[in-house]
Order: C-alpha cells, then structure tokens, then sequence
C-alpha cells in the first residue's frame, strides 16, 4: 500500500525520526530549518544563479525529502514548502528584494514522474508560494519550463559528465515567460526564482537558468531545500 495511503489508516509516524504522532515532528522540522543561507556547490558551473539552500542534504532532512520524493509522503509538501519559503524569504531579505518572486521549478523527468505518481518539485513550489503570500510576500508558481529531451540517470556523475548530459535539456514552455500576470508586470518586473530538492553539482540549475536565459527571463537565484557537501573529484569542474 502507498505511503500516502497509510498515512490516512494509520497514526502518523515522522519521516525524519519515526516518532508517532505527526508527518515531521517538531524537532526535524527544526532540522529541516536549520539554516536558509547561502550553498553553492564548490566550484559552481558557469551560469549558476545565486544558490541558496535552507540546509545540508543529511540527517532527517534527507530522510524527509527522500520520503516523500521516492515513496510517496506527500504528507510532507508543506513541511519541505516551509523549507523553501523562508530560504526564499532570507534570500530576499538580503538583497532588500521587494518585488513579485515567480517560482520556477525545476522540472521533473516525465518517465520519474510517472514512476513516483506525482511531482514534488512542482507541488513543494507550489506550496512554498502559497506560504510566501500567506506571510506578506507576493509570490506565485510559474511553470516555465519542461524537459526538452530524455537524460540519463545523474547518479554517480561528476560535474563535466552531468553538464554534458543536461545540456540542452530544458526548454522554456511557449508564451509562458512573456506573458504578463494580472498585475500587469511582466518578467522585468518580478525576480525568477528557480526552485529544486537539492543541489549538488549545480548543473542541474546551472541547466535551468540557461533555458530561462534563452527566452528572456534572467533568474535572480536559485532555491533548493537541502545541499549536499561536495567531494570534487575527476572530472568536475575546476575554475571555469
């Protein structure tokens, strides 16, 4: 029976610890918030946004998100959601952002998306902008992107080997990045965020601001839940 299933027969047990009681318990979500700042992998591919994280790919917080990545706790949308926002929030609070902040996210192979039944991404975005507006801050899910071909699996991949299989991944979705919202104000007038699980190599988002880039839309940053603690090894990255 899917975890999500179980979740409505059975009293809930946290997916960082499994404590009873709740989806995430009050400590691992603590953990889950430990730290919005500032991770960018070392060294960072060219054409890399400003890459914030709220904090490090390990512990609960890795349990949580591979929880309701791979086995389907969607009970935990809004738990990583609160993740992204409040790093979306001490991002735009640094850099005294005041403007609408579009969320992006980064989108998910359609083969995995089928094969998980749903697209956390997208419904953590989704979520993270509703929690934005909630607190004050104009903020909605803009979806402009899609995968522009198949790629290979990303495990086990160093940097150069990930930036050649993303390359030319993703496509912005027509007509999507130049049409202006109801308020009237079209992509200069909001800071695109890029939205992802987690960084490591940051190809991936490097990829993703590249395709925005393409269609006139530059990115202001890009916003993951969790980062994980580089090991450079041959064939990353060095210096470009």
């Amino acid at each position: 029976m899917p975890p999500a299933l179980l979740d409505l027969i059975l009293p809930p047990r946290c997916a960082g610890c499994g404590a009873p009681g709740a989806p995430a318990c009050p400590s691992c979500r603590a953990e889950l918030l430990r730290e919005p700042a500032p991770r960018p992998p070392d060294p960072p591919p060219p054409g890399l946004p400003d890459c914030w994280s709220a904090t490090a790919y390990d512990g609960a917080a890795r349990r949580m998100i591979l929880a309701c990545k791979e086995r389907g706790r969607t009970a935990l949308v809004p738990v990583l959601a609160a993740a992204v926002s409040a790093c979306v929030a001490a991002w735009a609070a640094g850099g005294e952002v005041r403007r609408e902040v579009w969320l992006v996210p980064v989108p998910s192979a359609r083969a995995a998306s089928r094969r998980r039944g749903h697209d956390p991404v997208r419904a953590v975005a989704a979520a993270a902008a509703r929690e934005l507006c909630r607190r004050g801050r104009p903020a909605v899910l803009a979806p402009l992107l899609r995968q522009g071909r198949r790629v290979a699996d990303q495990a086990g991949l160093g940097s150069a080997e990930r930036a050649v299989n993303l390359s030319g991944a993703f496509e912005a979705v027509s007509g999507r990045v130049a049409r202006p919202r109801p308020c009237g104000r079209g992509p200069g007038g909001v800071a695109v965020v890029l939205v992802d699980d987690i960084v490591t190599t940051g190809t991936t988002l490097a990829e993703a601001a590249r395709a925005l880039r393409a269609a006139g839309a530059e990115p202001s940053a890009a916003v993951t839940i969790a980062a994980t603690r580089r090991r450079c090894r041959i064939g990353d990255y060095h210096g470009q």
